[in-house]
């Protein structure tokens, strides 16, 4: 009897033992459970770092360490779109197949092209100032004017570059058209090569005829004052005999080109200038103003604006003045 009951003991200690190990496991299963469950749940709680889309200007070496002595990862070409994390000063952190990067921050620059409602359909007539020679036939300053203007000339040299106004009106027109062009505007062009003869009446046709939203005309200054610098654009006074109808959208455009183009490269903002002896201004109908980007009498800014970089900032800068004049319409 003793010993059936020493067997009956026995046997539900196994059963108890049992049972709290399939309780034991159940509750460790149950943990892998919520532990799995918080895992997922902190997963999908991770948010992707906020990027500003940036292009390259030039052929460069993306770094493992923000330092010129920084083992280069690789290399990337001129016009890439990178993620920018942060703009460290002299370097911006980059996101690479989610890999953190760097490269110099003077061979990015931001990518403000998205196409919108307001560009959509907008006609930009571009003129890059001058020509190969100077023209020595005249035309007269303005629509009946008995007052006559030599037809064009090659326009200023740069002091230290030996660059002609000329080729860098075109250079920079290029960068701007298409600039232009991938925020959805239609753009223009007067001329898109240094041969050949295009008179300032000429030029302004060519926004006239295409009814042009804007007309944007691209020189650079030269003075005998080698200290003079800055930014300047110009348009008609409120007065003009010509075109005054449009003085208020022309002025409005001058000072919105002139702010942006301040902002992107950082040069000196001079004013705008309100004249009435610019032959091309006067022959036009639709709104326009003349960007003196620099003085090429300068060194400094001969030389500033004989780069690739230095011209994109002047591109970039002219369309951000374009795009916020429309926006100021809409």
């Amino acid at each position: 009897m003793k010993r059936n009951l020493a067997l009956i003991i026995a046997l539900l200690l196994c059963v108890s033992v049992l049972a709290g190990c399939s309780c034991s496991g159940k509750k460790s299963a149950d943990s892998a459970n919520t532990t799995a469950s918080n895992s997922t749940e902190q997963t999908n709680t991770i948010e992707t770092p906020a990027t500003e889309k940036v292009r390259t200007t030039s052929k460069v070496n993306v770094r493992k360490a923000p330092s010129g002595d920084a083992e280069v990862a690789f290399q990337i070409e001129k016009g890439a779109e990178l993620d920018r994390l942060s703009d460290m000063g002299e370097w911006s952190e980059v996101l690479i197949d989610n890999q953190k990067l760097y490269v110099a921050s003077q061979y990015l620059k931001p990518v403000t092209g998205a196409v919108s409602d307001v560009n959509a359909g907008k006609v930009i007539v571009i003129d890059p100032g001058h020509q190969t020679k100077d023209s020595s036939e005249k035309e007269p300053i303005g629509p009946g004017s008995s007052e006559m203007k030599q037809k064009d000339t090659s326009g200023a040299t740069g002091v230290v570059t030996g660059l002609r106004e000329y080729e860098l009106n075109l250079q920079v027109s290029k960068k701007l058209k298409e600039e232009l062009e991938k925020r959805g505007y239609k753009v223009i062009m007067t001329r898109t090569q240094n041969e050949g003869e295009i008179s300032c009446i000429e030029r302004a046709e060519v926004a006239n005829n295409a009814n042009a939203d804007a007309y944007i005309r691209i020189h650079a200054n030269g003075v005998d004052n080698q200290s003079a610098n800055g930014v300047m654009t110009i348009c008609q006074t409120a007065k003009n005999p010509y075109n005054s109808n449009i003085y208020s959208e022309c002025k409005r455009l001058s000072v919105d080109v002139l702010d942006e183009v301040v902002a992107s490269t950082g040069a000196k903002r001079e004013y705008v200038w309100e004249t009435d002896t610019m032959t091309g201004n006067n022959w036009s109908k639709v709104p326009v103003t003349m960007v003196e980007m620099g003085y090429l009498s300068n060194p400094r800014e001969d030389e500033l604006m004989a780069t690739d970089d230095y011209q994109w900032k002047i591109a970039t800068g002219i369309a951000n003045g374009i795009d916020r004049y429309f926006n100021e319409k809409a």
